[in-house]
């Protein structure tokens, strides 16, 4: 699998010195690093891709991509199946249930190959706004340091999180910079989870 390495722009910083520098840098250092892959826990995404293989089966081995609605396709299975929100084990599952008509026990393996699904989205007043893909868990402030950090013109302690939750249902959740940049709250640097947006007005 590539790898690629994510070149950050310095954060605006304002006016704090070298002490605000120093933290900022720590909790950017403190974090699990960028190009890392999910673990066993990481639940699949849309773009997600994936290596299938049953064992004694060369004609099966399959790459295939999560598609837009969640499923994949896969030989002797004649339906979608549902890969979004399962971990790769729990896909194995799926697969050996709908494939036991046709092979009895069969040993199957799903290896994750590329996380091209489990995108971010930074807007605003940030230098390089776009969507990110997370290689490993990112907090809020690490999501902001892959973007170029803020711009002059950021109202830092005004920024939020759009999440939409699994019920469908969309919620905002209001982030502090300058409070976090004071070693304050820390808290609040939560974890992003795939499809949030942060605004930065």
């Amino acid at each position: 699998m590539n790898t690629f390495t994510i070149k950050r722009s310095p954060i605006f910083l304002s006016g704090k010195g070298a002490v605000s520098a120093i933290f900022f840098g720590c909790l950017l250092w403190l974090a699990p690093p960028v190009l890392a892959l999910p673990d066993d826990s990481y639940r699949l995404n849309p773009g997600d891709k994936l290596e299938i293989t049953v064992w004694e089966e060369e004609k099966l081995k399959q790459e295939v991509v999560v598609l837009p609605d969640g499923t994949i396709s896969f030989p002797l299975v004649r339906q979608h199946v549902r890969a979004a929100g399962k971990t790769t084990e729990e896909l194995v599952g799926t697969l050996r249930s709908l494939l036991g008509q046709f092979i009895a026990d069969a040993e199957i393996n799903v290896r994750l190959i590329a996380v091209e699904g489990n995108r971010i989205y930074v807007m605003g007043e940030v230098a390089h706004p776009g969507a990110f893909v997370m290689t490993s868990p990112t907090n809020i402030m690490q999501a902001l340091s892959m973007a170029g950090g803020l711009t002059e013109f950021a109202k830092k302690n005004d920024i939020l999180v759009l999440r939409r939750e699994a019920d469908g249902h969309s919620r905002s959740l209001p982030f502090e910079y300058g409070t976090v940049e004071d070693g304050k709250n820390i808290e609040s640097n939560i974890l992003l989870q795939s499809g949030d947006t942060l605004v930065v007005p």
